[in-house]
């Protein structure tokens, strides 16, 4: 018997260059030394999205990539970064409508877990990814809640550059509550953000491949406040994250996703 249509696409597609990436993150100050890195054009019609939503896409080629960049913009009504999970389901939902990526990188900062070896300025290749505030004390629901799911393999990736591996747990908030903590140490988390799960559930929701890069900006397990050290290690930790989000698209460029 033949196999079914959508698993023959599914292989053809693994066995394919690459062609597309979009990346999707979070905050102007993570975003721009990539835009700037690829050469990337703001994309001023903004036709692609929803008339009045603040997302940004940046867009060009790189080698024989074309690259998408899209960020949640600025909150319309207090002017800071669209962080968290609302945003960022909406606008993977969006741009993997509008744009048709071949491959999802979501990059940015994370908070880190001294216990699990995580340091200021280390950049993890997330393994797994998930929630760790959606309690739902229900049996079933639970396990939807904290919706865990493996990221894209990448054993060549892991092999080539010198990124830390890790689970990624995510939540709406920067700091961290009792309930948090017993959750992300029930996802036995290595790094901790505000939007790497719900991005991940929507790029499977639509069967699109996703991988993780997290820089470490605070010690959440550490003895100073996160927000102080995060704030503190901001700028310096981005080109951390530069370094390698160039690095892992210069060995995606002339692969296909069974060679990731």
């Amino acid at each position: 018997m033949a196999p079914p249509p959508e698993e023959c696409d599914a292989g053809l597609a693994a066995r394919r260059p690459i062609s597309s990436i979009l990346i999707i993150i979070a905050m102007q100050t993570e975003a721009f030394p990539l835009v700037n890195k690829f050469q990337l054009s703001e994309d001023t019609e903004r036709s692609l999205f929803p008339k009045g939503v603040p997302w940004v896409r940046y867009h060009g080629k790189y080698k024989n990539l074309s690259i998408n960049l899209v960020w949640p913009g600025k909150d319309v009504i207090l002017g800071v970064d669209s962080v968290g999970t609302v945003s960022a389901s909406l606008v993977t939902y969006a741009s993997i409508q509008a744009l048709k990526p071949d491959l999802i990188i979501n990059a940015g900062t994370a908070g880190g877990f001294k216990v699990k070896g995580a340091c200021i300025g280390d950049v993890f290749l997330a393994t797994d990814v998930a929630f760790h505030d959606r309690r739902i004390p229900i049996p079933v629901f639970d396990q939807y809640g904290v919706g865990a799911r493996r990221t894209h393999d990448t054993p060549n990736i892991v092999k080539e550059l010198n990124l830390k591996l890790g689970r990624l747990s995510t939540g709406d908030s920067l700091d961290m509550s009792p309930h948090d903590e017993s959750a992300i140490l029930a996802n036995e988390a290595a790094i901790k953000d505000m939007e790497g799960a719900a991005v991940a559930y929507v790029a499977d929701l639509l069967s699109v491949p996703a991988i993780f890069v997290k820089a470490v900006t605070d010690i959440v397990d550490g003895e100073k406040p996160a927000a102080e050290e995060f704030l503190q290690n901001l700028v310096a930790v981005t080109a951390a994250l530069d370094q390698a989000v160039t690095q892992l698209v210069d060995f995606i460029n002339g692969r296909c996703l069974s060679d990731l």
